[in-house]
């Protein structure tokens, strides 16, 4: 059986959150760094050499928002770590990219789902993900709840020592993300996608949260699917220098890891497909399972969707298995999010152990007027 995630619940100005995490969530975050260090060892970097790329993004954090390198710090005081180690955990995608550039690319999977209001039997938004990545994460996972003085609390789910993955905020604004690739990639360094979501979960209103995804630079491709109780989503794909928009279809909006805006085809090159092509069906069978549901979908059918194992193991979920680079793969975690609820539900390696945790937030009153 899996083990659950633990729950990490943090207060107070940024420097002092930061130890607060990092006290609590200490082995998961020196499991991840060693991990992830080792990882990089097999591309030819030393531990000298991953720490330089590690802190190469410091100034590029700095200038996208002080305060969150101000937790970074305190997350490695309170862990008893060098300020590298967390910068390699916030901005792991980039780094392990960088580092390999092509001749060991192990991609995130992912599938995401949105069932706006209309589709769904309780009238309730439900946002959720099967989040595809390295099995051994499973042992790193943490959900984190940040309660805030200056602004909405947040509650994601991510690998330890990182600032956000998936998750929504007090305010009822959600966010997921999928790996997505182009030949644009890597050109210039921006800013780590884990900041850019911690951003999202930072921001009230709307607004500003698709802002921030929308203009903010970044080193690499990356789909962000952001949604609110109150019945907006959005999917954003993003290249590194450009932003392409996907709108829910009669009630449903569903992305793998491929390119599907017309007008982002046409502009680049789809180079993601080399490593993820079971992408190409697995959102047609999430679609395609909820769309005869449309009106009555519930959060277990989105699970069941969630959970199709078609063509196993390059399925919807997936088992833990070796991916086309030889690396095991799996899919580590399925979360899914009832933001107009406060609730968010977690299961672990879902394709060997369907039990799911609750983990709930407190909406604040003007979230639950919306969502009304």
């Amino acid at each position: 059986m899996a083990t659950p995630a633990p729950l990490i619940e943090i207060s107070g100005p940024p420097r002092a959150r930061g130890q607060q995490y990092g006290e609590q969530a200490a082995a998961r975050i020196r499991l991840g760094i060693t991990h992830y260090t080792e990882q990089l060892g097999g591309t030819g970097l030393d531990r000298a050499a991953v720490r330089d790329l590690a802190l190469s993004f410091g100034p590029e954090v700095t200038r996208f928002d002080a305060d969150m390198m101000e937790e970074m710090r305190g997350i490695a005081e309170g862990a008893g770590l060098d300020l590298d180690g967390i910068l390699l955990l916030n901005a792991r995608t980039e780094i392990l990219q960088l580092a390999k550039r092509r001749r060991d690319a192990n991609p995130d999977g992912c599938t995401g789902v949105i069932a706006m209001p209309e589709a769904t039997r309780d009238g309730l938004l439900i946002h959720a993900q099967n989040w595809d990545w390295k099995a051994e994460c499973a042992e790193t996972a943490v959900v984190l709840k940040i309660r805030r003085d200056d602004g909405p609390d947040v509650l994601t789910f991510t690998e330890a020592g990182g600032l956000a993955r998936s998750g929504f905020n007090a305010a009822g604004i959600a966010i997921t993300a999928n790996y997505l690739e182009c030949e644009r990639d890597y050109r210039k360094l921006g800013v780590p996608l884990a900041l850019i979501r911690r951003k999202v979960l930072m921001a009230e209103p709307l607004a500003i949260a698709m802002h921030a995804v929308y203009t903010t630079p970044k080193s690499a491709s990356n789909n962000m699917m952001i949604s609110h109780a109150g019945g907006v989503a959005i999917n954003f794909e993003c290249a590194p220098d450009e932003t392409f928009q996907v709108h829910p279809d009669r009630g449903l909006l569903v992305h793998a890891n491929h390119w599907v805006s017309a007008i982002a085809l046409g502009k680049l090159r789809d180079t993601g497909i080399l490593t993820t092509p079971d992408s190409l069906y697995r959102d047609l069978r999430v679609r395609d399972l909820l769309a005869p549901l449309r009106g009555r979908i519930t959060v277990e059918q989105v699970k069941a969707a969630l959970f199709d194992d078609y063509q196993t193991p390059w399925s919807v979920c997936r088992p833990p298995r070796k991916n086309l680079n030889n690396n095991l793969s799996a899919t580590v975690a399925q979360i899914v999010m009832v933001p107009a609820q406060g609730v968010m539900e977690v299961a672990m390696l879902p394709a060997l152990d369907r039990r799911f945790t609750r983990y709930s937030l407190a909406l604040d009153s003007l979230a639950e007027r919306n969502a009304a």
